[in-house]
């Protein structure tokens, strides 16, 4: 399903830029805009020319499907709030809970 809501896409930007360890700054230098630019890109206050999404995509490492698109919304939204759970927790913790998933990743790909 394709999106049409700037706010979905900027909170897409936000959460893969987090994810990735990097700054607006980063990415907006990285996208040739200027910051102000990008953080209300990812406020989703301004309409995207298509270069501009394919710049920042570019810059993330990224494809623009993974921004435009969304298969299913609540998983995605889970997904993010246990990434954003994941942030707040000390590094062993983080080590702790990674693990953990690897080891249920492993076992259910084995069956």
């Amino acid at each position: 399903m394709l999106i049409f809501d700037f706010r979905a896409i900027g909170n897409k930007l936000l959460a893969i830029r987090k994810r990735a360890g990097l700054t607006q700054s980063e990415v907006a230098e990285a996208a040739n805009l200027s910051d102000r630019t990008y953080a209300d890109i990812e406020r989703g206050t301004v309409n995207m020319r298509v270069e501009t999404v394919l710049k920042i995509c570019d810059s993330l490492h990224i494809t623009p499907d993974v921004v435009l698109t969304e298969e299913n919304p609540s998983l995605s939204a889970k997904q993010d709030e246990l990434l954003a759970k994941l942030e707040k927790c000390t590094v062993h913790r983080k080590e702790t809970a990674l693990e953990l998933l690897n080891v249920y990743l492993t076992s259910v790909q084995g069956s």
